[in-house]
């Protein structure tokens, strides 16, 4: 394979084939034989997904939303599933959860654009194996999904560390469990993290092409999240998000 180089949603990939028939499961392995399910509600970022894992793995189906995602996965049985954390109808942390309270031999492997803290620690908790940001080089990824495979934990560099603390400071049993914003948890994820992006200076066109939507979409979430905390305008919405450290 050539020089790695990020999954990149620009390229051409080949049509996503029909989910395999879950009898066609076979154990997870090394190589070729690594039967991979990939979940992301951007087209264009799951045939560069696609692309640049080449015939390094088998991908056998794919989803853009919890439900399609549920039942593809349940069908089909992969080795490791690609997720992303952010869905249209809810996070990925219900899809982990959902697939493994039947099948726990599934095992997950979030790859997501967002490297804020509650958003790993959420889809951990709930079962994955791994996380890693959508910055990753394809040799890195596919070196993540065969260690996921094998049962293996995996996250990037920069997120270790923040996962260990949260695990070390859970509460225990019985204990309290920790108080929320709830003014925070009114947005969906979709609005938390353009929010984040807005808190750490990003124009709207930045985070168009970070999240890969449009413009006006940003503008849209923008306007849903202004809305719903009862502030005017971007400087009062940053000073927010600043103020509880989601930069």
């Amino acid at each position: 394979m050539t020089a790695p180089t990020p999954p990149d949603p620009r390229k051409a990939g080949r049509p996503a084939p029909a989910a395999l028939p879950a009898s066609a499961a076979s154990p997870a392995s090394s190589g070729a034989d690594l039967r991979v399910f990939i979940v992301d509600d951007h087209g264009l970022f799951r045939a560069g997904v696609r692309a640049e894992l080449g015939d390094q793995v088998v991908v056998v189906g794919e989803a853009d939303d919890v439900g399609p995602a549920i039942t593809g996965i349940t069908a089909c049985l992969p080795d490791v599933v690609l997720l992303d954390v952010h869905l249209p109808s809810g996070g990925g942390q219900i899809v982990v959860s959902s697939v493994k309270a039947a099948h726990p031999q599934v095992r997950f492997l979030a790859l997501s654009a967002s490297d804020a803290p509650e958003d790993v620690i959420a889809v951990i908790r709930a079962g994955a194996r791994g996380y890693v940001t959508k910055t990753i080089s394809t040799a890195e990824l596919v070196d993540a999904v065969r260690r996921v495979a094998a049962g293996d934990t995996v996250f990037s560099p920069m997120l270790a560390g923040f996962v260990l603390d949260a695990f070390a400071t859970m509460p225990s049993a019985g204990q309290d469990q920790p108080s929320f914003d709830p003014e925070f948890d009114q947005l969906t994820p979709r609005e938390r993290e353009v929010l984040r992006l807005i808190a750490r200076g990003y124009t709207y066109k930045e985070i168009a092409r970070e999240l890969y939507i449009s413009v006006k979409t940003v503008e849209h979430h923008v306007s849903s999240v202004l809305r719903k905390l009862q502030l005017s305008t971007r400087h009062q919405l940053t000073r927010w998000a600043t103020e509880r450290r989601l930069a």
